[in-house]
C-alpha cells in the first residue's frame, strides 16, 4: 500500500506518534546533554530522533486535529514525577510505545519504514538500560 491510500485517521495516528516519539527522545537527550554532559549518549539519542521522520509532512499536517483530541487533557499520573529518573523512564516508555505503533502502522505503507521504527525501538531499549544506571 502506498501513502496515498492511508486514511486521514491513520495519518493522525502517525503524526501523533511521530511527535510523541521525538518529544520523548528529546527529553532524555537534553538530560544527557545538559545534566550529564554526555556527548556520546546525546548523539545516539539525537541520531534516533532524526531517523524518526515521515517524508509527507504536508499529509500529516493536513490531517492533524490536536484541538479535538479526546485525550488532550493530562491524566493525574502524567502530572507527577518523583525525580529525574522517573522522567527518564516515562519518556523512554513514551518513545518505545510510539515507535511500536509506527512500526505496526507502516506495515500498511512500506516494510522499509516499519523496519526503521523497529530499529529505533530496539535502540531505545538498549539506551534505556544504559542511561537508567546514571540516575
Amino acid at each position: 500500500m502506498n501513502n496515498n491510500n492511508l486514511s486521514p485517521e491513520i495519518y493522525r495516528v502517525i503524526d501523533a506518534n511521530l511527535n510523541r516519539l521525538k518529544e520523548g527522545i528529546r527529553v532524555v537527550e537534553d538530560l544527557q546533554r545538559y545534566l550529564h554532559n554526555n556527548k556520546e549518549l546525546s548523539q545516539k539519542l539525537k541520531h534516533l530522533r532524526h531517523l524518526a521522520i515521515f517524508e509527507d509532512i504536508d499529509a500529516l499536517l493536513k490531517h492533524r486535529d490536536s484541538i479535538n483530541d479526546v485525550l488532550r487533557s493530562s491524566m493525574d499520573d502524567e502530572l507527577q514525577r518523583e525525580d529525574l529518573k522517573a522522567i527518564v523512564v516515562a519518556n523512554f516508555k513514551r518513545a518505545q510505545e510510539s515507535s511500536r505503533v509506527l512500526e505496526e502502522l507502516f506495515k500498511l505503507h512500506t516494510l522499509k519504514e516499519s523496519e526503521k521504527f523497529k530499529h529505533i525501538r530496539y535502540e531505545l531499549y538498549d539506551l534505556e538500560k544504559e542511561i537508567i544506571k546514571l540516575f
